[in-house]
């Protein structure tokens, strides 16, 4: 398969290095706390019948040890704690990081078929694996994630792929049988990327995901290749040996996420703006929109339907935009969140939007409109929370 690939100049790289790390951001960091918390605490009483199966996942990438914080989810939206889940690993800090210490997006990622939970444990270089029923999980499996400093979770069919941050980044893949991984060494990639480069956290790479049809796997690399790099993989989940490796010059590809007809949109740290592509069949992709959000450290992205909702972890905001038939994203607006917007989720409905405030260490909860504008309903903390990364709604 050909390789392709654009690279920032050393200025240019230098120069967003320093606004990543100061302006974007400049949030106070908070003390990590150095207790051990139990593996499961019951908080509230066990949830009724009508609320089974509604609830909201939050990872807090606790250093002593990660937690999985389950909140059932009532029918206006707003969130009440009801159990914290030790993964049996620990969490981790990239250096630089603040307000999402594993720079990355998807490292926590749910599994509907299988109604499987995966959380990283960047501190350990595992993954746990977690059985879903209603807002209750079952922890089954820990499993080494082939790397070192995992950050991220994608999963299709039968087959996992595990992001890990660190030396030079590299992919794991997994095969799916009878609810535990089983690590397929052939499915190993190293990504050759400078993550050595300070500060750390700009320069490791952001997100895996598969696209929608599991045949092509997509990896935004940061500062740290300054690119988009997609692997084949044939019917049997075997690797390319090598990606495609392709990008907007000048671009920080981070979050990413897909639109209605498969397209690629991927959130910019540099240039603050979603970027829209088309995937080939062979790979390479083809930008067709660039959207501003007109904000900080646009990093993080999800979307329902044809809205889509951009964090920007330095201006304290969600942008939210609307695309049209040619693909295009219109900007409708900002939405105030607490300190430090990182990840986000959105209810298989689409009519909430739980965004985690990585400064605040807390989740904001949103009424989607029809018309994409939202209504804030809540603010739940989230026990040591402060730099979390990692939420899924149900």
């Amino acid at each position: 398969m050909p390789t392709t690939t654009r690279r920032f100049p050393r200025v240019v790289r230098a120069a967003v290095t320093v606004a990543l790390s100061t302006a974007a951001f400049a949030v106070p960091a908070t003390a990590t706390a150095t207790a051990t918390a139990p593996t499961t605490t019951a908080t509230t009483p066990a949830p009724s019948a009508d609320h089974h199966g509604k609830v909201v996942f939050v990872q807090n990438d606790r250093v002593v040890g990660n937690q999985v914080i389950a909140y059932s989810r009532d029918a206006d939206g707003s969130l009440h704690r009801h159990t914290v889940y030790g993964t049996g690993g620990k969490g981790g800090v990239l250096g630089g990081s603040v307000v999402d210490h594993l720079a990355s997006q998807g490292s926590l990622t749910y599994d509907p078929h299988h109604k499987l939970l995966y959380a990283v444990n960047a501190g350990s270089n595992t993954v746990t694996v977690f059985a879903v029923e209603g807002d209750r999980l079952h922890r089954k499996q820990i499993i080494t994630s082939g790397g070192v400093f995992p950050v991220s979770v994608t999963t299709h069919g039968d087959r996992v792929f595990v992001l890990n941050a660190r030396e030079g980044g590299s992919i794991q893949g997994f095969r799916l049988k009878e609810g535990k991984l089983h690590r397929v060494e052939a499915w190993h990639r190293a990504l050759h990327l400078n993550t050595g480069a300070a500060p750390e956290f700009t320069h490791t790479p952001g997100q895996v995901a598969f696209t929608p049809d599991g045949s092509q796997l997509v990896v935004t690399t940061k500062l740290g290749g300054n690119s988009i790099e997609i692997f084949h993989l044939d019917r049997e989940g075997a690797l390319s040996h090598k990606p495609v490796v392709d990008s907007k010059p000048g671009a920080q590809p981070f979050g990413l996420t897909f639109d209605a007809k498969n397209r690629l949109v991927v959130a910019d740290g540099v240039e603050n703006s979603l970027l829209t592509f088309r995937i080939h069949k062979d790979g390479r992709t083809t930008l067709v929109d660039d959207a501003p959000t007109g904000q900080q450290a646009t990093c993080w992205v999800s979307r329902t339907g044809d809205h889509f909702f951009a964090s920007n972890a330095g201006s304290n905001t969600v942008t939210r935009f609307h695309q049209d038939r040619e693909a295009r994203l219109e900007r409708l607006g900002n939405t105030r969140t607490g300190t430090g917007t990182v990840d986000s989720s959105i209810t298989p409905d689409g009519h909430f939007l739980y965004v985690q405030t990585g400064g605040a260490g807390a989740v904001d909860a949103f009424r989607i409109h029809r018309d994409g504008s939202l209504t804030k309903i809540s603010t739940t903390k989230v026990p040591d929370g402060v730099g979390g990364e990692g939420i899924v709604a149900l």
